[in-house]
């Protein structure tokens, strides 16, 4: 176990990134929270919101904040599998002899931006199945391996739905969190329009390398998880199940498919990852209840009556945590 004063330290520095990430993202904090969670879990995190809320300035900055390999890729109908993960290319020396060489594609970087990610065909988004859930790329009969920290931010614009490709639900499932990117407040949006025009640029500062990011991941693992906070992520995942015996009555009405068990393995994760954000060494219920809803959204398949109904995934998921039981 890590002392106090490791712990401390890495809180320390992770403030210190996220003051740095503040000088250009202006609020946001969940988001913000949300991608840093999801990099110290070693997970994916999907970002739904219309154009022009600062997703891709996010990522593009914490890329800098953390000197990290940054790649961004520009989904669309005829983007082909081998656009993302590299192909053979073929290689001629002095002497004319020619050889096979892998050219990498832009999968291989430490932070890719997926952006609308909903416009490429399902062909193109598999290509990202692997190396989400593997972390490897395949390449003819040869695996190569990708180097941690590994972090896949995909983006989706919700108004839009022309020409768009519904992510498929095993997809879905490999992202760790869905986080919605809302409209800023008055005071926000008047502090991004003073900062718009301000005659200098903002210069930002390197806080984190590589080594130190996989430092904090392997203090995030040793996050003690009490039994009974265990037992509610559980119950609150069995609780979106309509099969379930514990199901929720508003389950059983409204939902067609609950949460899988990576939903509860998410949810525990992932409040290892906020709880060092917060300063502990041990996770709370009220982690799991603040992260319950990014968490388990995109998990859960309504029923027609839901939509009929005007029903949502969180208004459900609300109801449902302000049901269960905090303690057994």
């Amino acid at each position: 176990m890590s002392s106090p004063l490791a712990l401390e330290e890495s809180v320390a520095r992770l403030n210190e990134v996220r003051r740095e990430i503040a000088k250009v993202i202006v609020g946001q904090q969940d988001a913000v929270d949300g991608v840093l969670v999801c990099l110290l879990a070693g997970g994916h995190v999907l970002l739904e919101g219309v154009p022009g809320l600062g997703k891709t300035t996010l990522l593009r900055t914490l890329a800098r904040v953390l000197h990290l390999k940054y790649s961004r890729i520009q989904f669309t109908p005829d983007l082909m599998p081998a656009d993302i993960i590299g192909s053979m290319m073929i290689e001629t020396d002095e002497r004319g002899a020619k050889s096979l060489r892998f050219q990498p594609g832009p999968i291989f970087a430490h932070l890719v931006l997926a952006d609308e990610i909903n416009r490429a065909t399902p062909k193109t988004q598999s290509a990202l199945l692997e190396a989400m859930q593997e972390r490897t790329v395949t390449s003819g009969t040869s695996s190569l391996e990708l180097e941690a920290p590994f972090l896949v931010m995909a983006t989706q614009n919700p108004i839009e739905m022309e020409g768009t490709y519904p992510l498929p639900e095993a997809q879905l499932d490999r992202f760790l969190m869905k986080i919605l990117v809302n409209y800023p407040s008055r005071a926000e949006l008047s502090k991004i329009v003073d900062r718009t025009i301000q005659p200098e640029e903002i210069s930002l500062e390197t806080k984190m390398d590589r080594e130190t990011i996989l430092e904090l991941k392997a203090v995030c693992k040793e996050i003690l998880v009490a039994p009974h906070v265990q037992d509610y992520a559980i119950d609150l995942v069995l609780a979106t199940q309509p099969g379930s015996e514990h199901a929720h009555p508003l389950a059983k009405k409204y939902i067609r498919y609950g949460s899988s068990p990576r939903g509860a393995q998410a949810l525990v994760e992932c409040g290892r990852a906020l709880a060092l954000l917060r300063g502990r060494f041990h996770v709370s219920i009220d982690d799991i209840r603040d992260l319950a809803p990014a968490v388990l959204r995109h998990r859960i398949i309504l029923n027609f009556d839901a939509h009929a109904d005007a029903q949502t995934p969180d208004s459900l998921l609300a109801q449902m945590i302000r049901d269960l039981p905090m303690a057994r």
